[in-house]
């Protein structure tokens, strides 16, 4: 298998299955004399943990990060930076109905199509489990970004098809503080609600989150195949679940008009970016490369696969219609979990750009 690695300059590559001893990764490129620590990835680690709230799972995985190279002293060496997150609360039991029949949603019929096997254990690598490497990984990107200026942030802008209400950008700072996410206190409870209703009839919900990426300097990316819309984009979209990306604008650019769509230019101020503009439609990228406005992304993430309700599968041993229910422990809403992977994501395509005009 291969496609195990993202990044070029730096780069972050995983490893592990959701029901094997353990995940990890390996980052490469990462400059020496950084702090680091196993409480700097902890930190982001523990935002994705599962087994909290009414939207998660009821495993309970601690996520424990132990760093097993790069490090001395409390700093980065500039050689690759090992870690391991154990898996400790399996249930590989729950599985065993899956052996002779795929699940519909999941990568089991893809997955025996290319690779002739798979493991039906959760889903092997193609579990959302496989995020936690990332969000490790991506918890380094965040560190060497901030110590430029740099930071990321998100919000959730819909559960189940229900749109948050309006919002303001001071609303949107403090959304890492509230459950789901939440760019406002106003959108918590019908939320709540709503996967509670979902959560009992054994169904699940998707959603939407909005990406930012605050403090990126005008000139990041390549004009042509190496966009820096590019590369974000399939940063995100190799997120498990994520379905859709936006930058800017998005599809609503498809339904607006030039004169609307266009970011006019204004006489420049004390620390504005380059031009000035008035408006931000393009999501802070023209060409391909970085304006020096926030880079904004929205992004369109499904109902896991995982639901309790009936559904219509196939034998492969007798080739035969068979009725499925999914047993074991998941996420009625995977969004809330699925904010911090999507952040790590945003975080080490951007380091890598900006690695890349060094």
């Amino acid at each position: 298998m291969s496609g195990n690695t993202f990044g070029r300059l730096f780069r972050l590559t995983t490893y592990g299955e959701s029901h094997g001893p353990a995940l990890g990764g390996v980052v490469d490129g990462c400059p020496a004399g950084i702090a680091l620590s196993e409480e700097l990835l902890q930190k982001e680690l523990d935002r994705r943990r599962p087994g909290g709230g009414t939207a998660g799972t009821t495993r309970k995985e601690p996520d424990a990060v132990r760093l097993l190279s790069g490090g001395f002293e409390g700093a980065t060496t500039g050689t690759p930076i090992g870690f391991q997150i154990g898996n400790t609360n399996q249930r590989s039991g729950d599985y065993g109905p899956l052996a002779a029949v795929w699940r519909p949603g999941h990568a089991d019929m893809t997955y025996d199509a290319k690779y002739g096997m798979r493991d039906f254990r959760g889903g092997g690598r193609s579990s959302a489990r496989e995020t936690a490497a990332r969000v490790a990984g991506g918890a380094i990107a965040r560190a060497l970004l901030a110590a430029q200026g740099i930071s990321v942030r998100s919000c959730t802008l819909e559960i189940g098809g229900m749109p948050a209400p309006a919002f303001t950008p001071e609303d949107m700072a403090g959304a890492a503080s509230r459950p789901y996410c939440a760019p406002c206190e106003a959108a918590v409870e019908p939320w709540e609600a709503l996967v509670r209703t979902v959560r009992g009839e054994g169904d699940t919900l998707g959603g939407i989150v909005r990406v930012e990426v605050l403090g990126v300097p005008a000139g990041l990316g390549e004009p042509v195949f190496d966009k820096l819309d590019a590369v974000l984009a399939q940063a995100l979209m190799s997120v498990g679940a994520v379905k859709g990306v936006e930058i800017g604008d998005g599809f609503a650019a498809a339904r607006s008009r030039g004169s609307f769509n266009n970011d006019a230019y204004r006489p420049a101020e004390a620390g504005s970016t380059p031009g000035n503009p008035a408006t931000n439609h393009c999501g802070g990228i023209l060409g391909g490369i970085s304006t020096g406005q926030p880079l904004v992304m929205t992004v369109a993430i499904k109902p896991i696969p995982s639901i309790a309700k009936e559904q219509q599968s196939v034998n492969l041993t007798s080739l035969t219609p068979e009725t499925l229910r999914v047993q074991g422990r998941h996420d009625p809403c995977i969004v809330p979990r699925a904010v911090p992977c999507v952040e790590a994501a945003a975080a080490v395509a951007v380091y890598d750009a900006l690695l890349g005009e060094h």
